[in-house]
């Protein structure tokens, strides 16, 4: 396979993990996987340290990228490398810019003022508005609902 090829499949597993991770946040995180993901959607006061269990999801994600990483380069299948090529930097978009940018874990960038982050911002705020598993709304991270790019006001007119 030519380097444009393995490219291509980089960029698709990137674009192809926000579907990956709106499927597991809706019926895994939400669903039977809620004990771990539970002390996510709590106040920060009521968390007793800086990891939550909802830090394991690093691991079910990790997984299969190390994998893709493994038997990519002790196969024939190197297009498997470029998968987890793919799923590591998917990885690290989604650590940027949801446990810097959005939760401010880590101090590093809190100055993003854009279009495009603000409606982020709002799609994640309207997600942690529900503290339960059900009725939750927003589940992907880069990929929104295009009325989290408007303002708050106008949200409920287009719901008819």
């Amino acid at each position: 396979m030519q380097v444009v090829g393995y490219i291509a499949i980089t960029l698709l597993t990137v674009l192809g993990m926000e579907f990956v991770a709106w499927l597991a946040h809706k019926y895994l995180m939400h669903g039977w996987l809620w004990n771990w993901h539970e002390d996510h959607h709590k106040p920060h006061h009521e968390k007793a340290g800086f990891f939550e269990k909802n830090d394991l999801f690093f691991l079910v994600f990790a997984i299969p990228s190390a994998l893709s990483y493994i038997i990519g380069l002790s196969t024939p299948q190197r297009w498997l490398l470029f998968v987890g090529i793919g799923i590591s930097i998917y990885g690290l978009i989604y650590f940027l810019i949801h446990d810097v940018y959005i939760h401010q874990r880590f101090k590093w960038f809190r100055q993003l003022d854009s279009k495009y982050s603000r409606g982020i911002l709002r799609a994640h705020g309207a997600h942690h508005a529900k503290t339960s598993k059900e009725d939750g709304e927003s589940f992907g991270l880069l990929i929104v609902n295009p009325k989290y790019f408007r303002k708050r006001s106008s949200w409920k007119e287009n719901v008819e």
